[in-house]
C-alpha cells in the first residue's frame, strides 16, 4: 500500500470513528445542554489548537514537509485556539462570548477546509511520512475539530425555545 492510500485510508476512517461515536455520545449531550454551556464544551477542545504550532517545530516534523503547509497550518489552529480561549473567558460576557464561539468556528472550519485544499494541491498524502509524530494531529484530532465545528454551526443556527423568548421579553405575539 502506498503512504498516500495508507493516509487517506487514515484519514476516512478517522472521519468515521468520530463521527459514530460523537452521534451516538456527545450530540446528545450537547442538544440537552443550555445553549451557552453546549459552546462552552465545544470551545474548550477548541482552545487546545495552539498545539498546531508542533508543525513548525523540526525533528518533530521530517526536513521535507512543505514549510508553507506548515507553517500556515501552524498559525491557522494558533489564531482558532486563542479566539477559543477567548471565549472561554468571556463567557461572562455574553455578548463577547457569542462574538468569539461565531469567530474561533468560523476561523477553525475555514482553517481546516484550506489546509485539507492546501495538502491536497502540494501532494501531503504521498508525503505524509515526513508529518513526523505529528501524523496523529490531522488522523485523529482534525476530524473530531471538524466535526465539532460543524455541531457549534448546527447548535448556533438552532432555534430558541419559546420559554428562552419569553424570559428574554421578547416572545412573539400569539
Amino acid at each position: 500500500m502506498s503512504p498516500e492510500t495508507g493516509f487517506q485510508i487514515h484519514l476516512v476512517l478517522g472521519y468515521v470513528a468520530w463521527l459514530l461515536c460523537f452521534v451516538a455520545y456527545m450530540l446528545p449531550k450537547l442538544r440537552s445542554m443550555d445553549r451557552a454551556d453546549a459552546q462552552r464544551a465545544i470551545a474548550t477542545l477548541h482552545s487546545f489548537r495552539f498545539f498546531g504550532l508542533v508543525f513548525m517545530i523540526p525533528g518533530v516534523v521530517g526536513p521535507s514537509l512543505p514549510a508553507s503547509f506548515a507553517q500556515f497550518a501552524a498559525y491557522g489552529d494558533f489564531v482558532t485556539g486563542v479566539l477559543a480561549i477567548l471565549a472561554l473567558l468571556t463567557f461572562r460576557i455574553r455578548p463577547l462570548f457569542w462574538f468569539f464561539v461565531f469567530a474561533f468556528n468560523l476561523a477553525g472550519a475555514a482553517d481546516i477546509i484550506v489546509d485539507y485544499y492546501h495538502a491536497t494541491r502540494i501532494g501531503l498524502p504521498a508525503v505524509a511520512g515526513q508529518l513526523g509524530s505529528t501524523y496523529a494531529i490531522p488522523i485523529i484530532y482534525v476530524p473530531l475539530l471538524m466535526i465539532t465545528h460543524v455541531a457549534a454551526f448546527y447548535l448556533l443556527m438552532r432555534p430558541l425555545p419559546k420559554a428562552a423568548w419569553a424570559l428574554a421579553g421578547d416572545a412573539p405575539a400569539s
